[in-house]
């Protein structure tokens, strides 16, 4: 009766190993610019890996000793805990499966408009409350500043593989025909185009195009990509949570048989 009580608390012990994979992962998420000027996404992946480890813990510690109420709480908690991962999961998917990025001829990088995106990331993201708020979050970060360092000719930088934060909020949008200068300041136009972000780009470093749809997006985008990497990690992290989960239930059935069967002997 103790074979499945030694394999949950095997199992359990690899559980609480992965949890350091997906801690890691939210507080790589955390770090990133566009996470932590959008506090609404920073930290569900750090609260999600903590809650493994812990929930992981319980349940080594109840099937080693045949605890029968710690394995119950476990199960109730562990169940709580893949709900939330499955609702996480669906959520992540539908609101990022959305992509607002198209090419553009002759660019390394891919630029991004709004219209790409699901409605919710639009309403919950970059509405205009919100905005105000981000745009001056990502005006401290090293975002573009960091771009003048690493990129010296327009080839250089027009070959390049810009991230799509980098692409829409550090320079403006290639359809407005602007001349390179360098990475953060670019020559007006005589007659630029009527896309609203050509009028809106500035080359005071503290504005740039922070204020453009494109930056809007190039956020969204950035946001996209990470959290789709960030699945990755939940999707396997629930695969072997319901494994563990499993297994589980049969050891907190023989924890209750065992203990039956002691008070018949009794």
């Amino acid at each position: 009766m103790g074979v499945s009580n030694n394999i949950t608390a095997v199992l359990n012990m690899v559980a609480l190993l992965c949890s350091i994979p997906i801690i890691a992962a939210g507080i790589w998420l955390a770090q990133k610019p566009d996470n932590g000027c959008v506090h609404l996404f920073r930290w569900p992946v750090v609260i999600l890996g903590f809650l493994v480890l812990v929930f992981s813990l319980i349940g080594f510690v109840g099937a080693y000793r045949y605890k029968e109420t710690l394995l119950a709480f476990y199960l109730c908690c562990m169940a709580i805990l893949i709900g939330l991962l499955l609702v996480l999961l669906v959520f992540a998917f539908v609101v990022t499966r959305p992509d607002g990025s198209y090419g553009v001829a002759g660019r390394g990088y891919r630029e991004y408009r709004l219209d790409g995106y699901s409605s919710w990331l639009l309403n919950h993201v970059v509405d205009s409350k919100s905005w105000r708020k981000i745009r001056a979050c990502l005006g401290d970060t090293d975002v573009c500043p960091k771009l003048t360092q690493r990129f010296i000719t327009a080839d250089q930088f027009f070959a390049a593989h810009l991230s799509p934060l980098q692409s829409g909020c550090c320079k403006p949008p290639t359809i407005c025909g602007y001349t390179f200068v360098n990475p953060t300041l670019w020559t007006n136009p005589t007659n630029p185009t009527g896309d609203p972000d050509c009028y809106l780009w500035s080359n005071e470093q503290t504005q740039l195009c922070y204020n453009c749809n494109s930056c809007k997006a190039g956020l969204l985008g950035n946001l996209r990509k990470e959290w789709r990497k960030a699945n990755i990690i939940l999707i396997v992290a629930v695969v072997l949570l319901v494994c563990v989960y499993v297994v589980a239930c049969s050891a907190f059935r023989n924890a209750q048989s065992e203990e039956l069967f002691n008070r018949y002997k009794r």
